[in-house]
C-alpha cells in the first residue's frame, strides 16, 4: 500500500512538475513570439492584437509582395493593412487570422486574394499544416478553435502551450536575434527583380477536384465580414500563365451568389506581355507590383464609391 502511494504521489509530483513547465516555456515563447523579428510572427501579432486599417488585404505570399498598401490608401482616401502571411497556403489560414482580427477591430473592407488552393484539393497535399502559425492563439476565438480542431490539433494545443510554438520555434528564436525580412512598409515586403529568367508562358488546366470544406471555410469568412458590415472584394491577382473562364469558377460562382465584387488579374496581358514585372512565375517584383497595386486600387475606388 505504501509502496502504491509512493508510486501515485512520484507520479502527481512529475506530472505536477511538467505542467509548470509547459506553462513557464510557454509564456516564455509567449514573449519570444511578440518581440521576434522573424517572416511572420510580427505581422501576426499586429493583426491580431493593433491592427486599425480601414482597407485589409488578406492572403498568402502573392498578397505579402504584390498590394503595395500607400498606393491603395493614396487612390481610396482610406487607410490600409497588407495582412498577407508568407506561406499562409488557403482559406483556412486566412479564416483563422481574420477571426483573429475580428476580435478587436472592424475594418470598412476586407480584400482576399484568392488561388486555386483555396478551393481545389491535391492528393498528398495537406492544407491545414500552415494554420500551426497561428497556433501561439489557440482558445482566443471559438470559430478560429475550428480550424485547429479540422487539423487535429487542438487538444494538443490545449493540453500543451509550449507545442503551439512547435512549427515556428526555431524561427521566432532565431528572430530574437536578427531579422530574416527587409523592413515591411504597413504589412507590405517588396522583392527584388526576376530572380531567373521566366519559362514559357504556359496555360494552366481548370481545377476539376473541388474540397466543399474549403468552399465552406470561404462562405464562412464572406459571412463573418458581412454580418458586421465588412465589405468583401475577391482578387486574383497577376500569375504569369494564362487560365480560362473556368479556372476560379467555384470562387467566382460563390461571389456571384453573395453579390461580391471578384477582380480577376490572372493572366493579365498587361502583366503577362511584360515580364520584367515578375520576380518568378507567381510573384510581381517591387515594380509589377507597384504597377499593379495603381490599377486595383483604381478598381478598388470605383467598387468603394458604388457601395
Amino acid at each position: 500500500m505504501k509502496d502504491a502511494l509512493r508510486v501515485i504521489l512520484s507520479l502527481t509530483i512529475i506530472g505536477a512538475t511538467v505542467f509548470a513547465l509547459d506553462r513557464l516555456c510557454g509564456e516564455a515563447m509567449w514573449w519570444a513570439f511578440h518581440h521576434a523579428d522573424d517572416i511572420t510572427s510580427p505581422k501576426i501579432c499586429y493583426v491580431a492584437e493593433q491592427l486599425d486599417e480601414d482597407i485589409v488585404m488578406m492572403g498568402t505570399s502573392r498578397c505579402n509582395y504584390h498590394y503595395v498598401p500607400s498606393t491603395i490608401a493614396d487612390s481610396t482616401h482610406m487607410s490600409c493593412y497588407n495582412a498577407g502571411v508568407d506561406a499562409s497556403d488557403c482559406i483556412y489560414s486566412h479564416y483563422t487570422l481574420l477571426r483573429l482580427m475580428l476580435r478587436h477591430h472592424t475594418p470598412k473592407v476586407v480584400c482576399l486574394d484568392v488561388m486555386a488552393s483555396d478551393f481545389a484539393t491535391w492528393e498528398g497535399y495537406n492544407p491545414t499544416e500552415t494554420v500551426s502559425f497561428f497556433a501561439p492563439y489557440a482558445g482566443a476565438d471559438e470559430q478560429s478553435d475550428s480550424v485547429f480542431r479540422l487539423a487535429g490539433t487542438l487538444n494538443a494545443y490545449r493540453l500543451s502551450h509550449l507545442y503551439r510554438y512547435n512549427a515556428k520555434a526555431a524561427s521566432i528564436i532565431f528572430g530574437l536575434f536578427a531579422g530574416r525580412h527587409p523592413q515591411s512598409v504597413s504589412g507590405y515586403i517588396p522583392i527584388s527583380g526576376a530572380d531567373e529568367p521566366l519559362p514559357k508562358l504556359e496555360k494552366y488546366e481548370s481545377q476539376t477536384q473541388v474540397d466543399s470544406t474549403k468552399l465552406h471555410y470561404v462562405e464562412k469568412f464572406v459571412d463573418d465580414c458581412l454580418s458586421r458590415g465588412i465589405a468583401v472584394v475577391f482578387v486574383a491577382s497577376p500569375h504569369y500563365s494564362i487560365v480560362d473562364s473556368t479556372y476560379y469558377a467555384p470562387l467566382a460562382d460563390l461571389a456571384r451568389r453573395r453579390g461580391i465584387p471578384f477582380l480577376n488579374y490572372h493572366g493579365s496581358r498587361l502583366f503577362t506581355d511584360r515580364p520584367e514585372y515578375f520576380h518568378d512565375p507567381t510573384h510581381l517584383n517591387s515594380r509589377g507590383a507597384q504597377r499593379f497595386s495603381e490599377i486595383f486600387a483604381a478598381d478598388l475606388r470605383r467598387i468603394i464609391a458604388d457601395k
